[in-house]
């Protein structure tokens, strides 16, 4: 596949092994060398959480490739221990903010000279990708056991840089919450969890929005207005990054002086659950630092079951005053990750998942979570993160469930994210009520998840 020629639906469902084979053909389609580009319209960079989803997807085809592909996110680390969410191509240069306007070189001493990127992160999910390309190499030829083992040896030092970035920059007064300074650092960007703490991003007297490169990119498709965030939202956003600019992206200025200071309770259950996967490779090879990592996980476990409700559902905290903001989005599951509820509530948390609220919607076509609750009065089942279902986080939960020991809503969920990425088009979202796909096509890290469901 190229960008160019883009992929098309199947006149009916595929077959697993059909749907395994047109995945690994999006891959290999959107793979530039050293990095596979998100989506070949929209998105024609490296994203920092895509990757790692991408190696995931890449280790059950070649567990060289994956290596690559966290090799070429990391090789753009800043000197702070920071991964930064964008890493930018040098031939693509309609995307906006483009390199320019983050201008991180330009502005901050720890940002990388060789490599252009943004001053964000992404949720640290690099871990379990470690973790995962390790274990499948276990069936591997000696040879590349051995090749994969001594990479992830010399990676080693920029994995432990990032979790401490992560673990003493972005928590300096220790609540075990990942602090982000953007939405975009969430992962899920126009979510209704940032509603309320946006309503205090005001952008100052004449500041003028650049032109969003989103809505050019989908034009093709029909509709690409309804599927984004606003023009209100994105001019929020865009004044974010020059507020993060004009702070010179120091950590420490940043907790003073930005706009948007939260702690985020999915990104730090995530951080726990890679902390733990990445205290297991530690252990497996001999490497420094599982010790750390175990306090790590246990501070930020305890940081989000902190924010639990009776029946384990969490929330995120604006740490610009302490309010704790309670909305019914999908990262109020986020304990089905970190794991450390008790078995009632745990139990609980579950059976809330699957209810009408959520994945047992009697009108979902299939029954995966959404990203927000149908219930909600902001449910919006077509506008990116205020409805949509995103197969990534679907295979988190699974993958959470799995870890927690709920195996059998585990296998309900898999057989049924199956059923959705049977179509081929692997889609950036879906329509809950339709299954109709939305937003990018040939999405790379739609593909990746379709390829570890089917192989596992």
């Amino acid at each position: 596949m190229s960008a160019t020629h883009p992929i098309s639906a199947p006149a009916a469902k595929l077959t697993r092994s059909q749907t395994a084979a047109r995945a690994a053909y999006v891959l290999a389609g959107n793979d530039r060398g050293r990095l596979t580009v998100a989506a070949p319209h929209l998105y024609p960079h490296m994203w920092s959480w895509d990757a790692a989803f991408i190696a995931m997807g890449l280790a059950r085809v070649s567990t060289r490739r994956a290596l690559t592909e966290l090799e070429t996110l990391l090789s753009a680390q800043w000197r702070t221990g920071m991964v930064p969410h964008i890493v930018f191509t040098d031939d693509e240069t309609g995307y906006e903010p483009g390199p320019r306007r983050w201008a991180c070189r330009e502005v901050c001493p720890d940002a990388p000279g060789h490599v252009a990127t943004s001053g964000l992160i992404q949720p640290p999910v690099h871990g379990v990708a470690v973790r995962r390309i390790l274990d499948a190499a276990r069936i591997a030829a000696a040879g590349e056991r051995q090749e994969v083992v001594e990479r992830i040896r010399a990676m080693w030092p920029a994995l432990l840089a990032w979790h401490r970035y992560l673990a003493t920059r972005r928590d300096p007064e220790e609540r075990g919450l990942v602090t982000i300074y953007h939405g975009w650092e969430s992962g899920l960007d126009n979510s209704p969890r940032w509603d309320a703490p946006y309503a205090a991003v005001i952008p100052a007297p004449g500041f003028v929005p650049f032109r969003r490169a989103d809505l050019h990119a989908l034009s093709a498709l029909g509709g690409a207005a309804a599927q984004r965030p606003s023009d209100a939202d994105y001019t929020k956003y865009q004044w974010l990054v020059e507020e993060l600019r004009r702070a010179r992206y120091d950590d420490e200025r940043a907790h003073r002086t930005l706009s948007f200071r939260m702690g985020d309770v999915l990104t730090s259950a995530l951080f726990v659950a890679a902390n733990e996967e990445l205290a297991t490779v530690a252990d497996e090879l001999g490497l420094p630092g599982a010790d750390e990592l175990i306090g790590y996980a246990d501070r930020f476990r305890r940081g989000v079951l902190g924010t639990c409700d009776e029946s384990g559902f969490a929330a995120d905290v604006d740490l610009r005053d302490g309010t704790v903001v309670r909305t019914p989005t999908i990262a109020g599951f986020a304990p089905l990750v970190s794991g450390g509820l008790d078995a009632a509530r745990r139990r609980a948390l579950v059976e809330r998942l699957m209810s009408a609220d959520w994945c047992g919607h009697p009108g979902f076509v299939h029954a995966l979570p959404p990203s927000t609750s149908p219930a909600s009065p902001d449910f919006d089942p077509v506008r990116y993160w205020r409805g949509p279902q995103w197969p990534p986080m679907t295979w988190l939960l699974i993958w959470g469930l799995e870890r927690s020991g709920e195996q059998e809503a585990a296998h309900m969920l898999r057989e049924a994210a199956i059923d959705q990425l049977a179509d081929g088009l692997f889609a950036e979202y879906y329509h809950p009520f339709t299954g109709e796909p939305l937003g990018a096509r040939a999405q790379s890290w739609t593909a990746a998840v379709a390829l570890d469901l089917l192989a596992t």
